[in-house]
């Protein structure tokens, strides 16, 4: 053996005779729930003009029997990233996944190892997104990929490849409470269960087709959006659901279906999720977007529609499919709920809620994620853990995924690694930490995807500072008297002397977490 992989045998077997010895019996499971893509505001927890017309109830009881943790935010948002983060409970740069389509270094410390390693039995189910296998897992059947809705593959451990006819949420709770029921009883476990939905392309269960037909979605103030006052690299995105929504892809309007009618681009993906189907689940899907499509295009063939009108109804489609997918995450949430119910798990598993980072709901007139502003910063977490958290609560300190892997390890009674950057949560579930940190540092590092340039900043209970090093530009935002960050505030005399607190805080950061050297431009 190495010298380094002697110390960590040693140390691993230490930690695992210790908590063999002392805590085997007493020390809580923890299911971790985990979605792709949910927007706070798709939850109903956490309030606003969605929650009475798509209300999460399983989700919900999360909240009402313990607390939401209403600013919880993400330090990279994009699927991949988040995930490493919350296995490392480092920052991109530090864990070395710093965009889609890197690989995940197993060789490196995780807290699936750290909890496997100290007597838990240890499972992943579902997507994963990390390019390399999972490490630190006893059980673990993952999407590849980005996986699929329909009849999707899983890989397994042993390395072979299996299709499975129905819905990817369905099936990814199947085999979750599969291996619950399999696993070894006389450990405490940690599972993580995590969908694919609501991810793009918004495919909901078969079954959830019409949920939403009676109802408007209400739209948000800044759906059309003409990105003035702030940074001018906001009007070079590509995630416009006017200018950047696909009609076969996203709108489910597929080219057989269009006959003669010529629709303004784009139209590049096609429809891989139709062509998963069979025939009876195409027949259902047929039967209900089929004449909703023909009285669409005949609207717009009329030319009836404006541009407005049209940018309209792709909303209310698009808003309908993300809320409908949305649908089976919840009732997921539901079955594993009462699964712990009705085998007497629920008083020593702990249960978390939470989303890999927040998503555009037609804020800003958009459909992705990446930028800093909170829609798409914000992610949810809503934790349930009987006799600690006073239920119904809503706690306000600024947390971050670097914070889950430290929170998992002291619920587990294991000590966390220097190394690790965040901190652990359970002195706040339990109401004993007073002093909190202040501020939260974010990092995008993709370059090209959907035309976000990189972009980096920090942000306050109060405030935001985003840095633009490709331009070269600052925005500040005021988010007490601008909460949906439609004017930067960076220039205005007024906030000078905040602009100063706030640089300072910035850099001060990007120093306590070893942050790289920007790419482009200058300091």
């Amino acid at each position: 053996m190495r010298p380094y992989q002697t110390g960590w045998w040693l140390a691993s077997f230490v930690v695992a005779s210790w908590a063999t010895l002392a805590h085997s019996n007493d020390r809580p499971n923890i299911l971790f729930i985990f979605s792709d893509d949910h927007a706070i505001k798709a939850i109903s927890a956490y309030g606003g003009p969605l929650a009475e017309v798509a209300p999460t109830p399983n989700i919900d009881r999360l909240a009402k029997q313990g607390a939401v943790f209403v600013n919880s935010f993400c330090g990279n948002s994009i699927c991949g990233p988040s995930r490493a983060t919350i296995l490392t409970g480092k920052h991109s740069h530090a864990n070395g996944f710093m965009r889609n389509g890197n690989s995940f270094d197993p060789s490196q410390w995780t807290v699936a190892k750290a909890l496997q390693a100290g007597g838990y039995a240890t499972a992943v189910i579902g997507k994963w997104h990390l390019t390399s296998d999972p490490v630190g897992f006893d059980h673990w059947e993952i999407l590849p990929g980005q996986g699929n809705y329909y009849n999707p593959v899983f890989l397994s451990m042993d390395g072979t490849k299996r299709q499975f006819d129905g819905y990817a949420t369905d099936i990814t709770t199947d085999k979750a409470m599969q291996w619950l029921e399999q696993r070894d009883a006389s450990k405490p476990f940690f599972l993580m269960c995590q969908h694919k939905a609501p991810h793009r392309t918004f495919a909901p269960a078969l079954r959830h087709l019409g949920a939403f037909d009676n109802t408007e979605i209400p739209e948000p103030e800044s759906l059309f959006d003409d990105y003035a006052d702030r940074s001018r690299t906001l009007a070079d995105n590509e995630m416009e659901i006017d200018r950047h929504f696909d009609w076969a892809y996203d709108a489910k309007i597929r080219q057989d279906e269009r006959g003669e009618i010529q629709l303004p681009p784009p139209d590049r993906y096609g429809t891989p999720e139709y062509n998963r189907m069979n025939d009876s689940q195409k027949k259902r899907w047929d039967a209900y977007f089929g004449p909703r499509n023909q009285s669409f295009l005949a609207d717009f063939q009329s030319g009836r529609l404006s541009h407005r009108d049209v940018v309209r109804w792709k909303y209310q489609r698009y808003m309908k499919n993300y809320l409908s997918t949305v649908l089976a995450v919840d009732e997921s949430v539901g079955r594993l709920l009462n699964y712990l119910d009705e085998n007497d798990l629920a008083e020593n598993t702990i249960v978390i809620y939470s989303s890999d980072q927040g998503f555009f709901l037609g804020e800003h007139g958009w459909y992705d994620k990446r930028w800093m502003f909170e829609e798409s910063f914000r992610m949810p977490f809503l934790i349930r853990w009987p006799g600690v958290i006073e239920p119904d609560s809503r706690p306000e300190q600024l947390i971050q995924n670097i914070d889950y892997a430290p929170t998992f390890l002291d619920m587990a009674g294991l000590e966390t690694p220097a190394e690790v950057q965040g901190r652990s949560l359970v002195p706040l579930m339990r109401g004993t930490q007073n002093e909190w940190r202040q501020s939260l540092y974010y990092a995008y590092y993709e370059v090209g995807e959907h035309a976000v340039p990189q972009h980096f900043g920090v942000r306050t209970q109060t405030h935001k500072l985003i840095y633009f090093p490709d331009s070269d530009e600052w925005n500040l935002f005021d988010l007490t008297r601008d909460p949906g960050e439609m004017r930067s505030v960076h220039e205005l005399a007024e906030y000078q002397q905040l602009r100063q607190e706030l640089t300072d805080e910035f850099y001060r950061l990007r120093e306590q977490y070893a942050a790289p050297a920007f790419e482009s431009a200058k300091k």
